[in-house]
């Protein structure tokens, strides 16, 4: 039998405990000794590895394009990004660079119906070498990735990086039809942003935010930041902009659709193997829905910023530890 975490109890939690669980796994996330001992000694990354493959689509780009067309055949658009941390040398980051050209050529052969979209955060690609290098870097991955029918999302990152985020991508949506930005509400100034990003009538996807941030720059999780996107999803679908839901929680896709919005949007996306079924019974309502895949090595930031959305996951986690056939690639889609 394969259990999960009962919804009920997990809601019997103590509020204070499950977010100092969450600050808990964001902080061992981003702990500069953790992630230096994940890439330096694989004995970590083996051991957490059955836990990780719920999440991780696959280690290379060949076990990736093996799995895109599985979701594709069930009614899935993909998208795709290379798992990792932030580049901080020039070698670090033409290493990433190299990696998303390849994944562009090889998607020109691969047995997908629909162009896949590719996404990646602007440290990773230059950024904090300097914001005109990552514009640039990024510019010459969109020219290749139009030439296939493909976009690029650039993700969003710390509130420290906003700023320069905001600038590389206005530069280029002036330039190219084909690169979408991701905003975060939980972000007080998003609100604002939003008045330099809608005008430039790209893409955005829409998402509640995973880092820990003060409370004078982000609301914390609850109410009324779930208020805060709904009317942030309103402003961008009066302007007309494209935009994708991107989110894992149930309760906030019920009050977006009990305001009528779900069936306006252009898709809903989740994360690879987060809430499967929770996509699912959108697509069966004829809602375009998106998973969200990243394959790589690099996972750990990836893997706990998974547990730390909803720290009872980790019960899941510590199952596929021990029953790793628990995991089966796209069954619950």
């Amino acid at each position: 039998m394969h259990h999960v975490v009962d919804a009920q109890a997990a809601a019997a939690l103590d509020p204070e405990l499950l977010r100092l669980a969450t600050n808990g796994l964001k902080k061992l996330a981003a702990d500069p000794r953790a992630r230096s001992a994940f890439v330096d000694h694989p004995l970590a990354a083996a051991l957490l590895a059955p836990a990780a493959d719920r999440y991780i689509v696959a280690a290379d780009q060949e076990g990736l394009f093996r799995r895109l067309p599985v979701l594709e055949a069930k009614g899935y658009r993909t998208g795709v990004e290379f798992v990792g941390e932030e580049a901080r040398d020039a070698d670090e980051v033409r290493a990433v660079l190299d990696e998303y050209a390849e994944l562009i050529e090889r998607h020109r052969t691969a047995d997908l119906a629909t162009p896949v979209q590719l996404g990646f955060d602007l440290s990773n690609v230059g950024s904090l070498l300097s914001p005109q290098a990552a514009a640039d870097n990024t510019a010459a991955l969109l020219e290749a990735a139009a030439l296939q029918g493909m976009s690029i999302l650039i993700s969003m990152e710390r509130s420290s990086l906003v700023d320069d985020i905001l600038t590389v991508f206005k530069g280029l949506a002036e330039e190219h039809e084909n690169v979408a930005l991701t905003l975060q509400a939980q972000l007080h100034r998003t609100e604002q942003d939003l008045a330099t990003v809608l005008p430039l009538g790209r893409k955005i996807r829409l998402v509640k935010g995973v880092y820990d941030e003060s409370a004078d720059v982000a609301l914390p999780r609850g109410a009324q930041l779930d208020d805060r996107y709904a009317g942030l999803l309103e402003r961008i679908l009066a302007h007309g902009n494209p935009v994708a839901v991107a989110t894992h929680d149930a309760s906030l896709l019920q009050l977006l659709d009990s305001r009528g919005l779900l069936v306006c949007v252009e898709e809903i996306e989740m994360l690879h193997g987060c809430r499967p079924p929770l996509l699912k019974s959108h697509k069966d309502r004829g809602i375009p829905c998106r998973v969200a895949t990243v394959y790589g090595q690099n996972w750990w930031l990836h893997f706990l910023h998974r547990l730390a959305e909803y720290p009872p996951t980790a019960l899941t986690a510590l199952a596929d530890l021990y029953e790793p056939e628990r995991v089966r690639f796209g069954a619950a889609y």
